[in-house]
């Protein structure tokens, strides 16, 4: 557990409130059960990412000297983001499986881009060896305490709006959302990860009992597919006996399909990840069981036509 988690994540939202949304919560039955969703793609470049990259800088001096990121591509957008509103300099490095609507919306931030071949893996390589050049700060996508603490802003916030829900379910890639969720939940509410069955990092280091190598495919690779699960999340996962979920891709796209179509709200694959355990049984929630999913990711690499 991260220590004094609770307070730091509330003193962070106190930090970064002014330069982020609250986003809206919004409650549907139109699923087969009542679920409390937080739509958190309706944040800064369209993802949770800003909250833990704002805090991240506004909580080291050093950023002012300028900063490194590696990303998939929402956390890259935020990082940028943050240090273009912030007046700091930053490089990203993204792969090329980023997509060409992350890698526009870093570019449009006038932060450095070089894109990697290969995935978030190579880019995290590129990203560290610049930092070792250059001596810039380096803003990790998840395995890094501020990173966390700001991420579970999120979740301070979805509980001073009223959350209900017993048993929150939240899509996994390297593990920084789901850590701060735990970090401010400690055990009041049931967490359960979800992660694609080509992207199942979380998954394969709970049954191995220790971080794996995993091979990162599918169609929402660019936004969870880190090849291995941050230490911090592994050893909280591990620590709270998380109950971790695979869904496949086509469970995904179905789900991306049916959020548009109920409620015409858009998100890239890894937005509907969470929602897809709900819709295809995955989880089934027990008798009067309150469940909550984070909505997330408003960057697809291609706009579906539904």
């Amino acid at each position: 557990m991260l220590e004094n988690s609770v307070k730091d994540i509330k003193d962070s939202l106190d930090r970064i409130r002014s330069h982020i949304v609250e986003t809206p919560t919004f409650e549907t039955s139109s699923f087969g059960q009542r679920l409390e969703l937080k739509l958190e793609q309706l944040q800064h470049t369209g993802s949770f990412k800003c909250r833990g990259a704002f805090n991240s800088l506004l909580h080291n001096k050093k950023a002012k000297s300028g900063v490194v990121a590696a990303s998939g591509g929402n956390h890259g957008a935020a990082v940028a983001h943050a240090a273009q509103k912030l007046g700091i300099k930053s490089h990203i490095f993204v792969p090329e499986l980023s997509g060409k609507t992350k890698i526009e919306l870093i570019r449009g931030t006038g932060s450095n881009l070089t894109i990697v071949p290969g995935t978030y893996a190579e880019a995290l390589d590129s990203a560290n060896k610049h930092q070792k050049e250059t001596g810039a700060m380096s803003v990790h996508a998840y395995n890094s305490r501020e990173t966390i603490i700001g991420q579970g802003t999120l979740f301070c916030e979805w509980e001073n709006q009223g959350l209900e829900a017993d048993t929150i379910i939240i899509a996994v890639g390297g593990g920084g959302l789901i850590s701060g969720a735990i970090s401010w939940f400690q055990k009041r509410k049931k967490i359960v990860a979800v992660e694609p069955e080509n992207c199942p990092t979380l998954n394969v280091a709970l049954k191995k009992g220790k971080p794996s190598n995993v091979s990162v495919s599918g169609i929402a690779a660019s936004a969870l597919g880190a090849k291995v699960i941050g230490d911090i999340c592994f050893g909280l996962s591990k620590e709270h006996q998380l109950e971790s979920l695979v869904v496949s891709d086509d469970e995904i796209e179905k789900a991306q399909k049916i959020l548009w179509e109920y409620h015409r709200i858009l998100v890239e694959p890894a937005g509907a990840t969470g929602l897809a355990a709900i819709i295809f049984g995955k989880y089934k929630p027990k008798a009067n069981e309150k469940i909550g999913i984070l909505i997330c990711g408003a960057n697809p690499n291609i706009i579906p036509e539904f």
